[in-house]
């Protein structure tokens, strides 16, 4: 299973192209996108509307302040991790939401009925995904489906916990606690794990509690930082 993963990734960097639908199709017939909850919603939130430059190539583009927007690739395998704890009702945390586009495509996962919060301990890229969100996928913000917040990815956001799912864009040098105290028994996150070697990893919090972390394949993220406040 863990090959099929692998390679299916390797696969994905063949998926750029001239539109968001074009795209999305790549990245299905390269294996990475394999659910229609994940093509479907990936097809509602335009990637256009927050890439700040070649939306549509499946490689990070940069967003300034030392953050990045991840690859398509590593975004539709990260929802695919995720969509057993994206269902409709369902509630999840995005830590670290840049551009907020991954939270918007978790959003339209989850439906009317769920909600996802997305963070960022900097306040420009806050704004920044409040901005783009306004775009086209400014419903969300309006139901109350996916609220943008200023925090410490350490700490998670505990107002709105327990979750369903988290997700963790950037990489940390050990799972914070916090964030696995947030999980609900029977959910899961997906996090990058690592310094200057990484792994991409799923954290399944068992029904008794306990804990069980996977290792899938290296990668490199931006570090989840430690502020000293946030900015």
């Amino acid at each position: 299973c863990r090959r099929r993963v692998v390679d299916a990734v390797r696969m994905a960097w063949r998926c750029s192209a001239s539109g968001n639908a074009d795209l999305v199709r790549n990245l299905r017939k390269a294996g990475v996108i394999h659910t229609d909850h994940v093509e479907q919603a990936m097809l509602k939130v335009d990637r256009s509307n927050y890439a700040p430059q070649n939306p549509y190539t499946d490689a990070p583009q940069p967003l300034g302040h030392q953050a990045t927007i991840s690859a398509p690739h590593m975004h539709a395998h990260a929802l695919e991790l995720l969509a057993n704890h994206l269902q409709p009702g369902m509630r999840a945390l995005d830590v670290g939401c840049g551009s907020g586009y991954l939270a918007a495509v978790m959003a339209r996962m989850v439906g009317i009925d769920g909600q996802v919060v997305a963070i960022d301990y900097l306040s420009p890229l806050v704004a920044l995904s409040l901005e783009n969100v306004r775009k086209e996928d400014a419903d969300l913000l309006d139901s109350g489906t996916l609220q943008v917040e200023q925090g410490d990815g350490w700490k998670g956001f505990e107002q709105a916990s327990p979750y369903d799912s988290i997700h963790v864009g950037a990489a940390a040098e050990s799972v914070p606690e916090a964030l696995l105290e947030q999980l609900k028994p029977g959910g899961r996150m997906v996090i990058p794990v690592g310094t200057t070697t990484q792994q991409f990893c799923t954290i399944d919090r068992l029904p008794n509690g306990n804990f069980e972390q996977k290792s899938l394949m290296g990668v490199m993220y931006v570090p989840l930082v430690h502020p000293p406040s946030c900015i």
